[in-house]
């Protein structure tokens, strides 16, 4: 069962425009800073919680990175200010074991989110068939 809700996970994500990556970026950071928040004042949790905030972190890491600086002006270096932010409040949450920095981070999240979830539909894209994926090994191109 597992795998079968791994391929639709995968072909949700491969047939989402942009915007709706985004969106689905930031549920799912949400989702990882809910599981840490709940579990964040369990001293035997500990472990559960760091991981959930590092896997929100690199979620907010590839925002960072899938941003345009030179087509997003003044947005994208607001963006890229924001996320920053989180990823600090993300740190000192986990290094101090505090509930407050998750919880700010994930009202942030929303915020965009609700902002991501409104806006009004862009050019039409369009996409292009999902490049074959070599099987085994490592393949670096470039």
């Amino acid at each position: 069962m597992q795998s079968a809700h791994n391929e639709y996970h995968m072909n949700q994500i491969e047939t989402a425009d942009p915007k709706q990556l985004v969106v689905m970026l930031y549920d799912g950071a949400i989702r990882f800073l809910e599981k840490a928040a709940a579990e964040i004042e369990d001293f035997k949790k500990y472990d559960n919680v760091n991981t959930n905030i590092l896997k929100s972190q690199d979620i907010i890491t590839e925002l960072m990175l899938s941003l345009d600086m030179e087509q997003g002006g003044e947005i994208a270096n607001n963006l890229l200010s924001l996320y920053a932010f989180m990823k600090k409040e993300l740190l000192d949450a986990n290094m101090k074991k505090e509930k407050s920095g998750i919880l700010q981070v994930i009202k942030m999240l929303e915020d965009l989110k609700d902002a991501w979830e409104k806006m009004e539909p862009g050019p039409e894209v369009k996409k292009e068939a999902p490049a074959e994926r070599p099987k085994g090994g490592f393949v670096a191109q470039g």
